[in-house]
């Protein structure tokens, strides 16, 4: 005899997120691309990075994580960093400053759950931070506001030790390499992967297809080009940023190389049916390709995926982009413009069609005003009249030209 519900088994729900454990590197200033690749829908991310900038929680929300376990501050209170806001208002669980544990106490690819600020795996918890939610991020970056001062001031010793390293670059184009695509007196449209780029791209396909302007990749900014079914005829970015399969299809690739010309990765991209040429420089790859479309003598510089705000300006990632950013910008000066006030001042040409149709139109009321003014008849004879002449004289062409 069987008794109601005996060998049956309750199992109860924990609480929180589960998910797949994927570690980044220790002590790494943001998650790298190779690493980014590697996220995929319900991972963990792992990460080591102090403020979480806006561009590495695009990223993140990007490859479908469900939930960030960092091992330093989030937000440390230098500036008001956006990457935190973006992550909690998604929904995903931030878990945060946990401590260097993360890479001794997680292994890769096991599965871990976050809840109340601590990390289990199963029902042990085996680390504990600060679970991060939209108040705990509003204070935060309400108090961190107050850092903007001593980061700006911070960022003008920066500028002048970048400057002093880079004098040569950005005043006398020293070091920009030489490449086959000419950009003299072109329009230059330069694409950087970043959160909205996409839009961008596309809101932009009526200005590009009007001035055919020279397409520049930066990074993921070459993928947005090709989901947007165009090609770049530059790519730039690092070997573990390109895509080989768009960088094949590129008339040029750069890649951004150490002082003595040393580049990172050069044998496997080669392998890969990719030659690229160095571009010797500490600035960003971003900041590269506008002073490579300015070194090349292009006439108006469009920057895409760019955010030119003060907080966008700040929340940069690394803190040697910061000058890099800023200066690249003077160099450019009025050649250079951002997306947003092309859009708003662009108007593409009327087309052809638009323009018969609009006679069409015309003539369509025009006929209709005739025959409620009872001038039928007179119109019915102008149209005959018309029209034997068109006929007579398409007929002497054919004849003069038949012979």
């Amino acid at each position: 005899m069987r008794w109601p519900g005996r060998g049956t088994r309750t199992r109860s729900v924990l609480p929180g997120v589960s998910g797949t454990a994927r570690i980044g590197r220790r002590g790494s200033s943001g998650a790298d691309a190779a690493y980014l690749r590697r996220l995929g829908p319900g991972d963990v991310a792992v990460i080591d990075q102090v403020d979480l900038d806006r561009a590495t929680a695009a990223a993140l929300l990007e490859a479908g994580v469900v939930g960030v376990v960092n091992a330093a501050p989030s937000i440390s209170g230098r500036y008001p960093n956006l990457g935190p806001e973006i992550l909690v208002e998604a929904g995903v669980t931030l878990v945060d400053d946990c401590g260097a544990g993360v890479f001794t106490d997680l292994v890769d690819g096991a599965i871990v759950r976050l809840h109340d600020g601590a990390v289990h795996i199963g029902d042990r918890e085996v680390l504990r931070g600060f679970g991060q939610d939209r108040a705990s991020v509003a204070d935060l970056l309400e108090e961190a506001r107050g850092g903007m001062a001593a980061q700006l001031e911070a960022f003008s010793a920066n500028t002048s030790e970048f400057l002093g390293r880079e004098r040569a670059l950005l005043v006398d184009g020293v070091g920009v390499p030489a490449i086959s695509t000419s950009m003299r007196d072109k329009q230059v449209v330069v694409v950087a992967g970043g959160p909205g780029t996409a839009e961008e791209v596309r809101a932009l396909t009526g200005f590009i297809r009007e001035y055919k302007p020279v397409l520049i990749g930066v990074g993921d900014g070459a993928d947005a080009l090709r989901d947007a079914g165009l090609t770049p005829t530059v790519v730039l970015g690092t070997v573990a940023e390109l895509d080989p399969a768009v960088a094949r299809k590129a008339r040029d690739v750069v890649v951004p190389a150490d002082p003595d010309g040393f580049i990172a990765g050069l044998a496997r991209m080669q392998d890969l049916g990719v030659d690229p040429v160095a571009f010797p420089s500490s600035a960003n790859p971003e900041d590269l390709a506008l002073l490579l479309a300015h070194a090349h003598g292009a006439a108006l510089v469009v920057a895409v995926g760019f955010d030119a705000s003060l907080g966008g300006f700040l929340d940069r990632g690394r803190s040697g982009s910061i000058p890099s950013t800023f200066l690249t910008r003077l160099r450019l000066g009025p050649t250079l413009v951002d997306a947003p006030a092309v859009l708003a001042l662009h108007r593409s040409r009327v087309s052809i069609l638009t323009l018969v149709m609009l006679v069409v139109a015309v003539l369509a009321a025009a006929v209709v005003a005739a025959l409620a003014l009872g001038a039928g008849p007179s119109l019915v004879l102008l149209l005959q009249t018309g029209g034997r002449a068109v006929l007579d004289w398409g007929t002497a062409v054919v004849r003069s030209v038949v012979g």
